[in-house]
């Protein structure tokens, strides 16, 4: 088993060239211009902590099931096909603006499809504005579970998922998910402050090509450290 210190390290680097740029970043930095940044933030932390702990207990969980080398393995391989995917991403991709215009469509798409919460929900904004709500009540608010929502089932299947339970499985779980829930909140945080400024100034292929070459270094990392 690896440190800690290594364990945050990996998870902390891979979390934040995966999610910069990802669906969620777009999807919290939209709805941070609609909505209370703090009830927004606190929605979009909770469900990425809850999917990042989640992601670690099956990774941690993996080798009970099969064996440590066979997990090895299996993980060192995640490493390498998904540096080829964000490295093709990075190289044949349509464009940078494609995710933000999508997200964004889908979005609005929600929005009208209920026209009766977005009335309701806009009287809340309004009384947001003019009072702060308690802090806990907030965990019960629309807004709130609707951010959790959007970012809990958006992590789901997502690379940064995969790549947490793979790292799970080979490295120390606990500090996989302190660098992952570190990593979370920093680029959710700066989606929901930046907001759509911010986001729409992100190159993705930049991005792409450095998580790209950072999944191939682990990958030859893995590929070269001896199954203990």
């Amino acid at each position: 088993m690896s440190s800690i210190v290594q364990g945050l390290t990996k998870s902390l680097a891979i979390t934040v060239l995966s999610e910069i740029g990802d669906k969620t970043f777009f999807a919290a930095a939209i709805l941070a211009m609609r909505y209370p940044r703090r009830t927004v933030l606190l929605g979009c932390l909770s469900a990425l902590t809850v999917m990042t702990i989640l992601s670690a207990v099956v990774g941690w969980a993996a080798p009970n099931l099969i064996s440590r080398k066979w997990s090895h393995h299996i993980t060192t391989l995640l490493f390498f096909a998904f540096g080829i995917l964000s490295l093709k991403d990075a190289i044949f991709g349509d464009g940078d603006e494609d995710e933000l215009a999508e997200v964004e469509e889908e979005l609005n798409k929600d929005l009208k499809a209920n026209n009766g919460v977005k009335k309701n929900d806009s009287k809340v904004d309004d009384d947001l504005k003019k009072k702060q709500r308690p802090f806990l009540s907030q965990f019960l608010s629309p807004i709130f579970l609707k951010a959790f929502s959007i970012n809990f089932f958006g992590e789901w299947g997502d690379k940064s998922q995969l790549a947490t339970i793979g790292l799970a499985a080979d490295e120390n779980p606990f500090g996989v998910v302190l660098g992952g829930i570190l990593g979370q909140a920093l680029c959710t945080t700066a989606a929901v402050i930046g907001g759509k400024s911010l986001a729409s100034q992100i190159s993705e292929k930049m991005v792409a090509l450095s998580g790209g070459l950072l999944f191939i270094v682990f990958g030859i990392q893995s590929f070269l450290s001896p199954v203990e």
